[in-house]
């Protein structure tokens, strides 16, 4: 049977023990980011309320192709889509219910704010 933990607080103790184990795993049609951990076996859901994204500062363009830019939300599912394998966990706070995801392939940042936290463990 699956316990389910519904806090912010064991994902950020499992990616402080071992953050090169926590990685991106897909993205639900509910809004939900799995990330999973490969030490200690858990899958975090984070059901996400808002995503921002922002190229590198190598990619950044003029003012008036930013507002034609998609929403951030469809950058990070075409992200997980396409080169899953690439996106970490870089910096997250329970507190502020904040987590950001880096892409090492577009250089893109995620920004977002999660509306519920859930780790499952086996």
């Amino acid at each position: 049977m699956t316990q389910i933990i519904r806090s912010g607080a064991f994902l950020q103790q499992c990616w402080s023990v071992h953050p090169l184990c926590v990685t991106v795993r897909r993205m639900t049609d509910e809004r939900a980011v799995v990330l999973s951990c490969s030490s200690c076996k858990s899958a975090h859901y984070l059901t996400v309320a808002t995503v921002s994204s922002k190229a590198s500062s190598a990619q950044q363009m003029g003012e008036d192709a930013l507002r034609d830019e998609p929403q951030g939300e469809e950058f990070l599912k075409a992200c997980v889509s396409t080169h899953q394998a690439s996106l970490t966990l870089r910096e997250m706070d329970v507190f502020q219910d904040l987590v950001r995801l880096r892409c090492a392939d577009c250089r893109r940042q995620y920004e977002l704010t999660v509306s519920a936290f859930e780790t499952r463990h086996k």
